[in-house]
């Protein structure tokens, strides 16, 4: 009875918040009209969706095989990485670059590369590969060290830790890791399908619909995309529910395990960081060299350095480079910070009340899963092309990965730890401050390490699209002229950027998880 009293309220919430979005339509309440009513929405999609159809068959293919072989090569990595944790730390530059090479950067080079299908699969592939892997390896790394020192005594090494509790223990972490993926995998497959030529495709539809001032057509289209992408995000969320119920822990926190030997020789770890560093560079060249393009659109890491620094516009290169950075930055860093306390407070919130948070769990997707491109018009006529639109469109893209990465965490807390001081009186606000904020100390450097990445991309988007300024406008100004030095180049920016950042997440997280276990009641 209780569960359907939960599920009734939260019923009434989400068809509230449907009821004021159709008033707000009706009315015209959003910037004139740029919102329509839910039922405009509705009602052109159903009459259109003919003519959706095929779009919607060519982007959940390319979705859907991108998801899995992104997923494959994300759980293979992680596995190999928990095994072998020196090339982890080889491969960290690889697996940052990844993810954050900007989709709007790396399309046009996959689209020469490759056949059409070859290149959206790979792009979402690209989106899919690194929040899988990041959760992957942080559920292999959390099993209980207790349990890891058991089977060792008994005999059983590295592989059968692995097979006996490592992937165990993984499983809630690889269904979070997949609920991150879905609408990344649709985002991805999107982006892949502007400017790629494919007759059919949502991005191919969205694209076409564009300029014709019909913000319901662009709202249905992005529905369309939600849809597919919620599809994916329920079954993983529901997988998750049920695998984190079976694998809890059996203590409240454990001493994360860590990928760096201190006891190493600083030479050695010297070594290992110049190899991370070039082995991104080598794969790049050798990628090149296998595709066979043409120099003048495929430049090699010595054709970037040529075009920043020795060639004949290398001053006016720096220059634009360095302002773009100077804008890019500062508001990568507050979008950042934003977007994390906004997971953090709705993650609380999912803990406090969890009729209010389901009831917004879906308008939070859909602005996941809303491809930008029909999100920034509103935002602009709503926000202007100030900070605040590159602000509100960065929070959009990034507080969903570490909201779900942090409610996963509040959810692998014992409830043994909720009934003990509930025994003696705890409200749920004691409950928070007690057990489940000091627990989610680890999840948060884990979402930040999600966040940060995705904070770049969605201020670069910002700025591609809406304000005119940083990064994304220097790379979309750089692809009209077709100034294939300074897109290369703001790509290797982008993603040296990434990669300092995602740096200094860990190190934040060394640093707190030394302080953390070098207190004085740590060492009793």
């Amino acid at each position: 009875m209780t569960r359907f009293r939960d599920h009734a309220a939260t019923l009434t919430l989400v068809l509230g918040l449907l009821v004021l979005w159709e008033v707000a339509g009706q009315l015209r309440w959003v910037a004139d009209g740029t919102l329509p009513s839910l039922s405009a929405i509705l009602s052109r999609l159903t009459a259109e969706w003919g003519e959706y159809r095929p779009h919607v068959s060519a982007t959940l293919h390319s979705a859907s095989l991108g998801f899995v072989f992104g997923n494959v090569v994300a759980l293979l990595a992680a596995t190999c990485f928990c095994l072998w944790p020196l090339s982890e730390r080889l491969f960290r530059g690889i697996n940052i670059a990844a993810f954050t090479v900007p989709p709007i950067a790396v399309a046009p080079v996959l689209v020469i590369a490759l056949d059409g299908d070859t290149a959206r699969i790979t792009l979402a592939a690209l989106l899919v590969y690194f929040p899988t892997m990041t959760a992957a390896l942080a559920g292999m790394q959390s099993a209980d060290p207790r349990a890891i020192d058991l089977i060792r005594a008994y005999g059983g090494n590295e592989l059968k830790l692995m097979r006996l509790l490592r992937l165990r223990s993984s499983l809630p972490f690889i269904m979070t890791g997949f609920q991150v993926a879905a609408p990344a995998a649709v985002l991805g497959a999107i982006l892949a399908e502007f400017g790629s030529g494919a007759r059919w495709g949502l991005g191919t539809f969205l694209l076409g619909s564009l300029g014709r001032a019909e913000p319901d057509r662009l709202w249905g289209i992005g529905l369309t995309a939600t849809a597919i992408a919620g599809l994916g995000y329920a079954i993983s969320a529901f997988l998750a529910a049920r695998l984190a119920d079976t694998n809890r822990a059996v203590n409240v926190g454990v001493a994360p395990a860590t990928t760096e030997t201190a006891a190493s020789p600083s030479w050695q770890r010297l070594l290992v960081l110049a190899a991370a560093i070039l082995l991104p560079f080598i794969t790049w060249q050798l990628l090149l060299w296998w595709a066979d393009l043409s120099p003048i659109i495929a430049k090699t890491p010595l054709g970037v350095v040529d075009y920043l620094f020795t060639g004949t516009t290398a001053a006016s290169a720096q220059e634009r480079l360095l302002a773009a950075l100077s804008e890019t930055i500062p508001i990568t860093i507050i979008g950042m910070l934003v977007g994390l306390g906004v997971a953090f407070g709705l993650a609380l919130l999912s803990f406090a009340s969890p009729i209010v948070m389901r009831a917004l769990l879906p308008f939070a997707l859909v602005t996941q899963t809303m491809p930008l491109v029909a999100l920034t018009p509103l935002a602009v006529l709503v926000f202007g092309r100030g900070v605040t639109v590159t602000l509100v469109i960065t929070i959009s893209v990034t507080f969903f990965a570490a909201f779900v990465v942090l409610v996963q965490g509040f959810a692998m807390i014992p409830r043994a730890a909720y009934d003990l001081v509930s025994v003696y009186g705890a409200a749920t606000a004691k409950k928070l401050k007690l057990i489940a904020i000091p627990a989610s100390r680890q999840w948060i450097f884990v979402a930040a390490r999600l966040a940060l990445p995705k904070a770049l991309l969605g201020v670069m988007i910002a700025e591609w699209l809406a304000t005119g300024k940083g990064l994304g406008n220097l790379l979309n100004q750089s692809r009209g002229y077709l100034d294939y030095g300074m897109i290369w180049t703001v790509a290797v920016a982008s993603i040296l950027l990434s990669v300092l950042l995602y740096q200094l997440a860990g190190l934040a997280e060394w640093w707190q998880n030394r302080r953390h276990f070098d207190t004085p009641s740590d060492r009793t």
